[in-house]
């Protein structure tokens, strides 16, 4: 069993565990697949990355950190969402886009899911966009460079694209827009 199955495994019995002790789950629970779900996931990643670009003009651009992840994040909710999934933890989403991968369930960019997982402090990165966003949310820095944003400007566009490939039958997308 590959290490994403495993913490998807651990990730739904916490769910279960905490539903029946009457609390708000914190893992992933099997829900039936839906497309309406996954589309509301998509157009708050869509609503994020306009976020993203109204902080970089207004002067914030240390929250467009955040709205990159959570751009990002929605997209992959989207996607859980569309294959049965619904989760409250960031661990145990980013497990669930491995697991998916790996049983070719999602074609989502490795990059993507790398952009956001957790990583060990001797392999702290500044392009990985959960480490940027810590670095911008608990730090003092108040500006990111153009050159990072603009990474992340691309990364986030990359991941709704992606994303609406695997919402959207062909053609569909268009009537919607």
């Amino acid at each position: 069993m590959s290490h994403a199955k495993n913490k998807v495994e651990w990730c739904l019995k916490k769910a279960k565990r905490e539903l029946e002790e009457g609390l708000k789950h914190r893992g992933i629970v099997e829900i039936k697949p839906s497309i309406d779900e996954a589309k509301q996931h998509l157009k708050k990643a869509e609503h994020n990355i306009k976020a993203l670009l109204s902080f970089e003009k207004t002067g914030f651009s240390d929250w467009s950190t955040s709205a990159a992840f959570y751009t990002i994040y929605h997209c992959f909710l989207a996607i859980l969402a569309m294959n049965g999934y619904e989760s409250r933890n960031q661990a145990c989403t980013i497990a669930a886009m491995q697991y998916l991968k790996e049983e070719d369930k999602t074609r989502i960019d490795d990059k993507l899911i790398e952009a956001l997982e957790e990583i060990e402090p001797n392999q702290a990165h500044e392009s990985n966009v959960i480490e940027l966003r810590e670095i911008f949310q608990y730090g003092t820095e108040t500006h990111i460079d153009d050159k990072r944003l603009e990474q992340l400007k691309l990364l986030c566009k990359e991941a709704i694209a992606q994303t609406k490939r695997e919402i959207y039958p062909e053609g569909e997308q268009q009537k919607e827009n």
